[in-house]
């Protein structure tokens, strides 16, 4: 039988785990999901992911591809290995695709959620899902400061420190923090890629400008300066969702169109 690609839509808590990538030492989704496609199909898979997650940080929304010479009915590939699964890693869809499909390279942006509690008592329920803040935010400066990110630029100032990458410049399509009731906020950003650390990087100095401990204007000076050590420190983990990977085009100028009539 001729090799199948296979897609897989994907959602996990990252909590106890170590990451996306699979690791020497260290439990991670990508480990658990090929060790469960290898018992459903019977073969050594080897899955593509649309990009690293760090550690604790989770997925509404993550997709990779694998490729195998299984006659399986793609119905097995979600009721399968969801019978598989640990309860925390969940399959939402399964779909044959063209051989040249690749859950990396055929990204064409992905959006990602940061999730803040903004309220004078933590909540025990919520705290591997979010960033616990007790002191008041801003939300009109932060929403100021956003305005700097939208377009293209060089966001070195915003990834991990000591981070080796050949191009740092990434577009920025869109990008909002809008409060919610109970005290969530919500900070989402759609970009044509993310350097590592980058989101949780903006997010902290987000709130430094919520906090008054910098300006709305900072963030603009901070891109421009390409240096980490100008930025706030980078938000928990916990808070960061990667909530959808975009592959088509008109997906993509409907979210575009979307964020530019707001």
């Amino acid at each position: 039988m001729s090799p199948r690609n296979i897609k897989l839509l994907i959602e996990y808590d990252g909590s106890a785990y170590h990451g996306w990538q699979r690791q020497q030492n260290a439990l991670t989704i990508q480990e658990v999901l090929e060790t469960s496609l290898s018992r459903l199909t019977r073969e050594n898979i080897r899955l593509i992911g649309s990009g690293r997650t760090d550690a604790g940080v989770h997925a509404l929304g993550q997709v990779a591809n694998f490729t195998t010479v299984t006659d399986l009915p793609l119905s097995a590939f979600r009721a399968g290995l969801n019978r598989l699964l640990p309860a925390d890693i969940a399959i939402l869809a399964a779909q044959e695709v063209a051989p040249e499909f690749h859950a990396r390279y055929a990204a064409l942006a992905k959006i990602y959620e940061y999730r803040l509690l903004n309220r004078p008592v933590r909540s025990p329920v919520h705290r591997a899902y979010c960033w616990w803040l007790p002191m008041f935010l801003d939300e009109a400066a932060i929403k100021q400061a956003i305005a700097a990110l939208i377009g293209e630029h060089d966001f070195s100032a915003f990834q991990t420190s000591g981070s080796i990458i050949k191009n740092p410049v990434r577009r920025v399509w869109a990008a909002s923090w809008e409060q919610a009731a109970a005290g969530w906020h919500r900070f989402q950003i759609t970009a044509n890629g993310f350097l590592r650390g980058m989101v949780r990087s903006l997010v902290g100095t987000l709130v430094d400008i919520g906090r008054g401990k910098r300006r709305p204007e900072d963030l603009a000076l901070i891109l421009a300066s390409q240096d980490r050590s100008q930025a706030g420190p980078r938000a928990p983990a916990q808070g960061l969702y990667l909530v959808q990977v975009i592959y088509d085009q008109q997906d993509l100028e409907k979210l575009t169109d979307s964020a530019s009539s707001d």
